[in-house]
Order: C-alpha cells, then structure tokens, then sequence
C-alpha cells in the first residue's frame, strides 16, 4: 500500500474509534498503537510501522494528540539510538523482542561506550568480551551512562579481539542489566543530580543471540549508533526552546534590558531560527538507512547555543538568576531542563558540549566528513590494539 497524509489519518482515526484511551489503561493503549503501526510509521509492518514515508509521523502524532504516550524523556535512548541500531543490524527475532517494549516504554535503555581510558578516542575501549561456548564474558568499566540506574538493557560495545587495529576488533552486544555481574554507581553532577553513572560489568555472561551484527564489526554498528544520537540531541523536534524560555524572560522584565543584552539576544534568536530550520532540513534528509555525519552539525550548534542562551539568561535576571532551588543528591530518571530554574540550566547546559560526542571532536567529523578536510594524521591506525602505548 502507498500511504499519505489521508491514508495515515485515516488509519489514525479507525484506530482511536476502536481503541478508546479513556477505557483503556495506558500501557494497554500505547501496545495497541504499536500494533496498529502508529508508533513509528516509516518502520516496516509489524515492527510499530506501517512502511511508510518518515515525514508522516507528523500526521500519526497530530491524530493522536492528547492520548497517552510513551514519555519519550524517560526513554530517549532507547527511542534515539537502540531502536534504529536494532531495526538496522538486528536478526528478526531481536526486532520482535526488543522494539515493541521500547517504544512503549515498559523497558528504559542505556548506553555502555565510554571508558574511563576511551571517551574521545573510542576506538580504544579496553572492556573485553571473550566467547566460552554459546556465551561471552564480558569484564571492564563504562562511565558516563545516562539511565544506566533505570535501565532494562544496555548497548554494549567490547573488545573481542585484541590482536588486530583497534577499529576492527570491537564486537556490538545488547546487555542485560540485571545479569550477575553487572554494577550501577552514581556519578554526583555540578547540579547536585546523578543522571549519569559508572557501571562495572565483572563476568558478565551474554548468550550470543545478544550480539547485535557480526562479531568484529562493532564498531561500523557503532558509529550508526552514534550518528543516530547526535541527531536525536541536536535535531529532533521539542514542544519549547531555551531561545523561547530567554524571550519569555526578556519580555516580563523589562528594567533589566540593556542594548548590549538586546544586541545579544538578536543574534542569538538568529541562530536559534537557523538551527531549528537546519533541524527540519536534516528530518526531512532521513530515510530509513543511516544518518550522515551532518547530525555532528546539529548536535555542535545545540550545544554551543544552548550555553549561550542560558548565559544570557543568569546575567538578564542578575541576582535572581542565581538562586538554585534544591541541592538533594538524587538520580532522576529524565533531565527536565526547562521545567527547572536558570541557575540549574546555566549548570545543566555545561554538559552539553561533552555529551553525546565532545565538541571538539565533532568539529573534526564536521572538518573530515563534510566539508572534506585532510584527516588527522593517526599514527595507531594498523597498530594492533594490544600493542598501543597505555
């Protein structure tokens, strides 16, 4: 079937005709929506799509605006980077398994690639997966997993052969959290949360039907992986923006404007009307296959101006920007940026620019993958991974 506009709302409608949110409680609803194919609509048939055309989301959401959804703060990672990682390299079975309660949000993901000796330089991650039988044994340490305390599964990217290039030696698993083995700690924030976590995986044993694509291409799963979360952060739609949040405050204090102030938030509503207009332009660009490097774009834009925003917005409310409404040490399941005050965003926003891929490497993806630029020189890059300088 083609479908369009008429045909998804059509669909839409016969849905909520025959589905009742009121009667329903909530998590029955959002099953049936993905059963009906309502849930992601360029997914294919039976997966919570209808195969259709990405931009007709739009008209599946405006249809069922005011129903119940799937709180997608509370399980960005799992929308963002784990469902199109598995629609992409997954075996069948794993899409059957695992998308349906992700999307519906019975099962929160994570995302286990940082080390503490492998941020930046990925590639170089020390934690190990080692096959005995059916299995692997996984051992080593991640750092700075979002949602790693609420987390279902976890994908996992390891080391599983030591003896080649250290690109070509990563094997891609999907993790479970609860296995033995597995340990959470908080990581405590400048804003007094834990969003984030280090977590220790000590004799993890992983059947091997939780290998996610071929063993030894972890890393081109990777990199789908991280190209999808670098759009899902710069570019993905929201209900309100910091630039949005700033004007607001611009308008209802008016004793506090300068032309200096003035000036500055002109070109800063510039570029924010650039980048969400960038944003729909790159939405559009997304077919079902994989992400370009020019979501490193979006996400370096969103990071700068979002500090740059909550800068100007401490100085427009001088004292009163500086007030903080609670310190308690506590692990959050979703980041509420907006719903807080200015002097938690002005915090919160310093962690922008090194989430979801450091600023100043996507500088270099944007320099070697768009624009063309020479590549660093990389003098590790046929060096067996076990003989690199530690």
């Amino acid at each position: 079937m083609t479908w369009d506009e008429a045909s998804v709302a059509e669909r839409a409608a016969a849905f909520l005709a025959a589905h009742d949110p009121a009667a329903m409680n909530r998590l029955e609803f959002l099953r049936a929506r993905f059963d009906a194919g309502l849930a992601w609509v360029h997914f294919p048939e039976g997966l919570g799509g209808l195969g259709a055309p990405r931009e007709l989301q739009a008209v599946a959401d405006r249809e069922l605006r005011g129903t119940p959804d799937n709180q997608p703060g509370r399980i960005g990672i799992g929308l963002g980077m784990a469902a199109p990682t598995i629609l992409a390299f997954g075996t069948d079975e794993q899409k059957r398994r695992f998308l349906r309660p992700l999307w519906t949000g019975e099962e929160v993901w994570c995302q286990l690639f940082s080390e503490p000796g492998a941020g930046s330089d990925l590639a170089t991650l020390a934690t190990r997966a080692v096959r005995e039988g059916d299995e692997w044994v996984v051992d080593g340490q991640k750092v700075w997993t979002s949602s790693a305390h609420t987390a279902r599964w976890g994908l996992l990217l390891a080391r599983t052969d030591p003896g080649v290039p250290k690109h070509r030696g990563l094997t891609y698993f999907v993790c479970d959290m609860r296995a033995p083995g597995v340990e959470v700690r908080p990581l405590r924030q400048i804003t007094g949360e834990a969003e984030f976590n280090e977590v220790f995986l000590t004799g993890v044993r992983l059947p091997g039907a939780l290998r996610l694509g071929e063993t030894g291409d972890g890393w081109r799963v990777a990199q789908a992986t991280l190209m999808n979360e670098r759009v899902a952060i710069g570019g993905m739609p929201v209900r309100r923006t910091m630039m949005e949040v700033v004007a607001d405050t611009w308008r209802s204090r008016p004793e506090l404007r300068t032309h200096d102030l003035h000036q500055r938030l002109l070109r800063l509503w510039v570029e924010s009307e650039v980048m969400r207009l960038t944003a729909a332009r790159l939405r559009e660009q997304l077919a079902a296959g994989h992400p370009g490097p020019e979501g490193s774009g979006m996400k370096l834009a969103f990071a700068r101006l979002h500090q740059e925003l909550s800068g100007l917005e401490v100085e427009l409310l001088r004292e009163d920007g500086l007030g903080y409404d609670d310190w308690t040490f506590r692990r959050p399941e979703t980041v509420d940026f907006l719903g807080r005050e200015a002097g938690y965003r002005y915090l919160r926003a310093k962690g922008n620019s090194i989430e979801g891929g450091t600023s100043e490497i996507l500088r270099n993806i944007i320099a070697e993958r768009v624009l063309g630029l020479p590549a660093e020189p990389r003098a590790d890059k046929d060096v067996a991974w076990k003989d690199l300088p530690r």
